[in-house]
């Protein structure tokens, strides 16, 4: 046999290991849960409802209470992992966490690097206004100024259905469109679940009502490929939570709406 080829089956025998190696780790993940007692779960840290310091500097949001849970039912101490839209992925992949409880949306794309249980929360975009403005229906919207971001999603979903009469006041970012509603230049705010969030943070007295839904899009707990077990597990604690009223519960309480009908 020549030193190339020799060389050649070596590598290929190294690789095979190595993925063998990197399977049964993953899949231990459970194993180590249970056995040291603590799960790392990544969570938002500054994306209110969904995660956010409160006035005890502790973190709180729905996805705190989800994580929390999901520990609790593990029999796990929690350590939760302030994480961002970067690097929530790279942290599981890497083992820095082992579950991502962070306004996780699922797509193709991510389905080829990781898993996803079932959903444990909705996120979406919506119309939003003080608790006094009657809408009911986007007919009711006729005749309202209501403030989007410029050439955001929501600004392109309320163009196909907001009547012809309605006032659109666009804004060249997220801030200047908050900010337009909170000082009263608009009767209405299209925008997301979370950004209503952060202005009913900052103006607590302001009184914001979830009106109308322009869009869906669901959270899910994201977890490495392979741990088989792990994945179970977790969809069993969120399907109970689902199924005994958990979840409509902490939509309601930190989203202001119920969860709708979740995917699984």
């Amino acid at each position: 046999m020549s030193l190339t080829k020799r060389s050649l089956l070596v590598a290929l025998g190294l690789s095979a290991a190595l993925l063998s190696f990197g399977s049964a780790e993953a899949q231990d993940a459970l194993a180590e849960i249970t056995k040291s007692k603590t799960v790392r779960i990544g969570v938002p840290a500054d994306y209110p409802p969904y995660g956010f310091v409160g006035l005890d500097l502790k973190p709180i949001g729905l996805d705190i209470d989800v994580a929390n849970l999901i520990g609790a039912k593990l029999g796990a101490t929690v350590e939760l992992v302030p994480v961002v839209s970067a690097n929530r992925i790279p942290y599981l992949q890497t083992r820095k966490i082992d579950l991502i409880v962070s306004t996780l949306g699922k797509n193709e794309e991510r389905t080829k690097i990781i898993d996803f249980s079932a959903a444990y929360a909705p996120f979406y975009q919506g119309v939003f206004a003080l608790k006094s403005t009657s809408i009911k229906s986007f007919d009711d919207l006729a005749g309202k100024s209501v403030a989007v971001t410029r050439g955001a999603m929501e600004d392109e979903m309320l163009g196909k259905v907001a009547p012809a009469s309605t006032v659109i006041q666009r804004f060249e970012d997220q801030a200047a469109t908050t900010a337009a509603f909170a000082a009263g230049q608009t009767q209405v705010i299209a925008t997301s679940v979370s950004n209503i969030g952060v202005l009913s943070r900052k103006n607590p007295n302001l009184g914001v009502d979830y009106k109308l839904l322009l869009r869906d899009s669901p959270c899910f707990v994201g977890l490495n490929k392979g741990e088989d077990a792990l994945l179970k597990k977790v969809n069993e604690i969120v399907l109970a939570a689902k199924a005994d009223g958990t979840l409509e519960a902490l939509s309601q309480k930190w989203l202001k709406r119920g969860a709708g009908d979740l995917p699984l």
